[in-house]
């Protein structure tokens, strides 16, 4: 049917609708059918949308279908089948084209269905519409769900879907012609939804449970009321200006004033005084013209400055895929009574739907039941309800649904998905952009009322804020977002509005955290830790393809895959015709060929494709037609479950054979495992540094946004130029870069903010555009030429980052300085660095598989020289190009098979070294390749020479009779701890006593070790770990101590502080057998149990000798100096003999001193004291009943003890010689002895002393 033919046939089927007599409608006998007639039209309309446009152009809808409406409504056929026609007519037309065109011919239909559309706007600003449309949807929705039909069910629907559409026409300012405070066609169609009592009815929708399937078309439907309106003017609609917003009003309109009086002062002074008529001819003096002669300007002139020969150029055209994207977000104030309806409107909405809409609305998104593009209606409804209630009349339990950190949560993750499709979708930017747009708002809006919550009268309202900034400020993810968000903001793709919002929602967060960090002091926050993990895959795994999925992913799979299954299997959807499961022309046997089949079909269902799978199935199912694919009268449900068994059925693949260009190596290392990196991210804690953080700021990229938009900060707000001039002001003050402001671009702007004359209005601007310009040339006038700083104004031209700024100001050269000072780096003389060169050139001309750099330690004058500092000198001298020529070369990894002769030399090395201490050790040290402790131990025991690993574990010596005197110690340890309560000595806490007992326990073992081999001293063990590289891990051990040094000197507490690696190097050091052994050599703790997972720093060490300490690590001190645990071996030594002899008495029978001082249940209770104090399960109460008891029970035996100490003329020979042994190691700084045995000591040496007084 032709054009012309279709013209005709519809205005036939118009008018046969009936006619418009007055305000009656008379519709004829058949207008039933010819509504669905025109129905029928709509569905055959081509891409132009033709039929669309002809009926548009006829006014049906003004003239024919809405007259019937209002008189014919009770004909429930012909009110179904108008709803139906209308819904049709009145689709957005973004909705009819799928996208507005770029072809100019269709961009042309799109813009003619769009004003067809406006037109219907205007009709449906009827209030008997409304009444009737209220009238039927309060009938349907009285019906219970029993009663409740289908057709009325989508009746419902169709009449939400209408109004929809209604509100979704967009506005025409130029047709309208609408200011401010007046009724626009919008505003009219809200007023007779308001008047007819349709709002109601959306209310009753949102609250109700049993109505929560129109969830998503109430929440857009409200959305489309309130889009040309701002929460801030609803929530203030009916209440007097306060005198802030007054005064505020009066600046604006002042700076106004001033700048138009400025402006015309401007155009009177370039007047000249002669009239405009009389202008004449100039000759400008000086400027030839093309010719030798003088330059003629034919406009009148005031200054030689105007003359300009740039006036009758054509400006450059900015190409449209770079220009600015402009805002397409309009908002403007309507009249008082529709800003009261929608303010009462917007407090019945939030205090009876909000929780229970949004709670449903967001269980839809995460189930995925709504359409695409859903979530920016939620998201439109966070960021409006929520500033409405934080503006009106804040109450956290009216929004409490959307106020978590799952919200967070959510926000975040769809507006890294909008920034990740608006950069992959380049065809629609634009849509993505003002989604990514809403998503910031709404958590704008989420962090305000936060920090709302904050400031609660409440103390519970203010604990939850507490909780939830907690957890955002915990998560990388919410800190990093607006550090990527400005880094990769784009003007060609966000508006400036994005930009404005960002820097505000910038502001806040940072605002936010700073209080939280002053308020709690120190904080602890997580970081991302890249590690790559080797896999070994082997060449039968990379052949044998992907592995099997488990059964949670299969069934995961089968139920995204379901719904389109049933779709195909309905013969709804339309299955591809290009599969073949047989193919006739190929050599393969026919099974296999169904084998191939089975398995295409697993493939495509397991790769997303169910309609592939099933075209391949019924068409197996005609070339075999034996069952293997189900029968030929298969019904649809057999079908489907036949499917879902080929899905989870575990098919037998064949392997595939190697190629001729690739065959499979015949050698024996052709089945070794081949290794793939993996990337991973291991979560880790570390302290939160504030300072650190704003630095990250204080770079070009994230400072180019914030010039770009104060440069417009004449219509920018008073709260934007606020974060704007604070933001910067942290750069310039806080971190102390005001070089990075020194930019040519900022400074034309403060040169226009100090000539504007309403400059005055932007103080805070003004302000710091001196501080900058001061600092500027502050800097240019104790500059010259001489000390580098004269390219100071060519630096201007560019974007510095931090190095470049601080070379700037400071002087070039300086960074690096500054760096080398700070990394602990030495001056390098003119012999060291020919010396160093030589060096290098010698070995390098050698060759050799050893490392160059290690070779030149071992051979360099100064063996402080780390290899960091060689090679940045060697970089630094242009020796070598690049630090990766010296990276060691890793060496080659050891195949994982052991070969016939490294078997026979385990062997051998197992024979001459299984009796001894350690034998796996031994073995290793000897192996001509070497290999880990784990495969050894696993070779030794597959070869059979051992059936035990406990065969192969270290051999501890012990000296005999070691464990007896270690009993009788521990005896008289209990009587010392006993003796220093009833003398009142200070106990050490449980803390230290388990750090001085693992100590002894490690000093024992210590000795043990160092019986059998040479004894290592601390400049032994710190050359051996600067050798390996261990240099930067030795500094940060020394400056933990010189930290835990200026602690102690204002805390005396005396706590062991445990040594945390924050950093992967620094755990790696820590498990080193040389780095452990030199932290026990200086004094450091191991973890005392099984519940301790770090090294200590014992709290007996004095802030004196940490110092030490950390002197001897750096080398700035000689290790003779350190108090370490072999200086004190000789008063070890005698209270060892003095235990032995006491242990060799009480073995004879006679009792030692302190038996004869207390009788035989003093001691008993003393041993229970001190098990009291070494134990954590028992309670105080017992221990101080235990010690009062024993008390008591040495008053009564006093005069015993002073007949035994009488008895005797003289000390024993033991107490004079502990008493010569303490006396000769009083000046000693460190003391590794137990304060049990030295108490018991001085008890000895102090009856001793009173004897020789008696």
């Amino acid at each position: 049917m032709d054009l012309y033919m279709m013209n005709c046939e519809l205005l036939a089927t118009c008018s046969a609708l009936g006619y418009l007599e007055g305000d009656t409608y008379h519709k004829e006998p058949d207008c039933h059918e010819t509504v669905k007639d025109l129905i029928r039209y709509l569905r055959r309309e081509d891409e132009t949308r033709d039929i669309r446009q002809q009926l548009g152009a006829s006014q049906i809808i003004q003239t024919d279908l809405i007259p019937i409406i209002k008189q014919y409504h009770d004909d429930k056929p012909l009110f179904e089948t108008i709803i139906r026609l209308l819904v049709n007519l009145t689709q957005p037309a973004i909705v009819c084209f799928g996208k507005v065109p770029k072809d100019k011919m269709f961009r042309h239909y799109f813009l003619d269905v769009v004003s067809y559309l406006q037109g219907y706007k205007v009709a449906f600003a009827d209030e008997e519409v409304w009444t009737v449309l209220s009238r039927k949807l309060y009938e349907l929705l009285q019906l219970d769900w029993e009663s409740r039909q289908e057709e009325d069910s989508l009746l419902i629907e169709r009449i939400l879907l209408l109004v929809r559409n209604i509100l979704h026409v967009p506005a025409d300012p130029e047709e309208e012609k609408r200011t401010d405070d007046d009724a626009s066609v919008h505003d009219q169609v809200l007023w007779a939804i308001h008047q007819s009592g349709f709002d109601d009815l959306l209310k009753f929708i949102a609250s109700s449970d049993s109505e929560q399937q129109w969830c998503m078309h109430v929440l857009e439907i409200v959305s489309l009321m309130c889009r040309e309106q701002t929460s801030e003017q609803l929530a203030r609609a009916g209440q007097g200006r306060s005198a802030g917003e007054k005064a505020q009003d009066e600046l604006e309109l002042q700076a106004v004033r001033q700048r138009e009086l400025a402006d015309r002062q401007a155009k009177i002074r370039a007047l000249g005084t002669r009239h405009s008529r009389f202008g004449g001819t100039f000759v400008v003096q000086g400027m030839k013209s093309i010719s030798d002669k003088d330059l003629i300007y034919h406009q009148p002139l005031k200054e030689i400055s105007q003359v300009s020969f740039d006036r009758e150029k054509n400006p450059k055209r900015k190409p449209k895929n770079r220009q600015p994207m402009k805002d397409g977000d309009t908002t403007r104030r309507s009249t008082l009574s529709i800003r009261l309806f929608l303010k009462q409107f917007c407090e019945d909405f939030l205090e009876n739907c909000y929780n229970g809409l949004m709670r449903t609305v967001k269980d839809n998104l995460v189930r995925m039941k709504t359409q695409d593009h859903d979530e920016t209606y939620y998201l439109w409804a966070m960021r409006f309800f929520m500033e409405f209630n934080r503006v009106h009349n804040f109450r956290v339990d009216m929004v409490s649904e959307t106020v978590s950190v799952r919200t967070f949560h959510f926000i975040e993750t769809n507006l890294t998905n909008f920034y990740e499709m608006m950069l992959t979708d380049k065809d629609d930017i634009t849509s993505w952009s003002r989604r990514m747009h809403l998503a910031l708002k709404a958590y704008n809006e989420l962090l305000m009322t936060v920090n709302a919550m904050d400031t609660s009268k409440d103390p519970a309202v203010r604990d939850s804020a507490n909780v939830i900034k907690s957890n955002i400020f915990y998560v990388m993810e919410y800190r990093e977002i607006f550090l990527t968000l400005l880094r990769k903001f784009d003007e060609t793709k966000q508006p400036k509005t994005y930009l404005k919002d960002l820097v505000e929602t910038t502001h806040v967060f940072i605002k936010m955290l700073e209080r939280f960090c002053k308020t709690k002091g120190h904080i602890v926050v997580q970081k991302k830790r890249k590690k790559t993990k080797r896999r070994k895959r082997t060449a039968e795994q990379g052949a044998a393809g992907p592995p099997e999925p488990s059964e949670e992913n299969l069934n995961t799979l089968w139920d995204g895959l379901s719904g389109d299954l049933s779709t195909f299997i309905q013969g709804e959807g339309e299955l591809p015709q290009d599969v073949a499961p047989f193919d006739a022309t190929l050599d393969t046997p026919l099974e296999e060929q169904r084998v191939q089949a089975m398995i295409s079909i697993q493939d495509s269902l397991r790769g997303g494709d169910p309609g592939r799978a099933l075209a391949t199935l019924r068409a197996a199912r005609e070339v075999w037609p034996d069952g293997a694919f189900g029968s030929a009268d298969i019904s649809q449900e057999d079908e489907f479950m036949a499917l879902r068994e080929i899905c989870f059925t575990a098919l037998p693949r064949p392997a595939p054979e190697p190629s001729e260009e690739n065959p499979e190596p015949e050698d024996e290392g052709a089945g070794e495992a081949e290794e793939e990196e993996i990337p991973q991210f291991n979560m880790t804690e570390q302290d939160f540094n504030f300072q650190d953080y704003i630095r990250r700021f204080a770079n070009p990229q994230m400072l180019k946004p914030y010039v770009r938009l104060m440069a417009d900060y004449r219509t920018n707000s008073a709260h934007i130029n606020h974060c704007i001039a604070k933001m910067l002001h942290r750069v310039a003050w806080d971190c102390k870069m005001e070089g990075l402001l020194f930019q040519i671009s900022l400074f034309r702007i403060f040169q226009r903010l100090m000539e504007d004359p309403a400059g005055s209005s932007y103080s805070e601007l003004t302000k710091f555009a001196k501080y900058v310009l001061g600092r500027f040339f502050g800097l240019v006038t104790r500059s010259a030429p001489s000390d580098g700083n004269g390219n100071i104004f060519p630096e201007l031209l560019f974007w510095k980052g931090a190095k470049e700024a601080y070379e700037m100001t400071e002087g070039y050269g300086s960074y690096q300085d500054v760096r080398k000072k700070k990394r602990g780096g030495a001056e390098w003389s003119p012999d060291e660095q020919e010396e160093l060169v030589q060096w290098y050139n010698r070995f390098k001309e050698e060759g050799g598989e050893v490392d160059i750099v290690d070779r030149i330690r071992q051979n360099f004058s100064d063996p402080n020289k780390n290899r960091q500092q060689i090679i940045a000198q060697l970089v630094f001298q242009g020796v070598v190009q690049d630090r990766s020529e010296l990276k060691r070369k890793k060496r080659p990894r050891q195949s994982a098979v052991w070969r016939e002769e490294e078997e026979l030399e385990l062997q051998e090395l197992f024979d001459k070294h299984k009796h001894s201490d350690d034998p796996v050790g031994d073995i290793i040290s000897e192996m001509t390749e070497k290999r880990s402790k784990k495969k050894v131990v696993e070779k030794l025991l597959a070869l059979g020479l051992v059936s035990d690993r406990k065969d192969l574990y270290k051999k501890r010596r012990r000296k005999g009779g070691k464990k007896k005197d270690k009993e009788e110690d521990f005896m008289l340890d209990d009587e010392a701890d006993m003796a220093g309560l009833e003398e009142g000595e200070p106990v050490p806490s449980d803390a230290e006593m388990d750090v001085q007992d693992s100590s002894d326990s490690d000093s024992d073992d210590e000795q043990s070790d160092e019986s059998d081999g040479e004894e290592e001293t601390v400049p032994t063990l710190l050359k051996r770990l600067q050798d390996e590289g261990l240099g930067d891990q030795l500094q940060w051990i020394a400056s933990g101590l010189e930290r835990t040094a200026d602690d102690r000197e204002t805390d005396e507490s005396g706590e062991s502080v445990p040594i945390v690696p924050l950093t992967e190097d620094s755990e790696t050091a820590m498990e080193h057998r040389t780095f452990q052994k030199l932290l026990k050599t200086v004094g450091l703790a191991p973890p005392a149990n099984e519940q301790e997972s770090f090294w200590r720093i014992p709290g007996t060490l004095s802030a004196a000798e940490l110092r030490k300490t950390a002197d001897v690590i750096t080398g700035k001190e000689a290790a003779d100096d350190l108090p370490a645990k072999k200086q004190s071996s000789s008063r070890y030594k005698a209270l060892k003999e003095l235990a032995k002899k006491q242990g060799k008495e009480r073995k004879r029978g006679k009792p030692g001193r302190q038996e004869e001082e207390e009788p035989s249940t003093a001691s008993k209770s003393g041993k229970k004291r001190a098990r009291q104090l070494d134990s954590s399960d028992e309670d105080d109460d017992e221990s101080i009943t235990s010690g009062s008891s024993k008390r008591s029970r040495k008053d009564s035996s006093n005069n015993d003890m002073e007949e035994s100490m009488a008895a005797e003329d003289k000390p024993s020979e033991e107490a004079k010689v502990t008493k010569k042994a303490l006396e000769s190691d009083s000046d000693s700084d460190e003391d590794n002895v137990p304060l049990r045995q030295i108490a018991h000591a001085r008890r000895r040496i102090e009856s001793s002393d009173s004897e020789e007084d008696k």
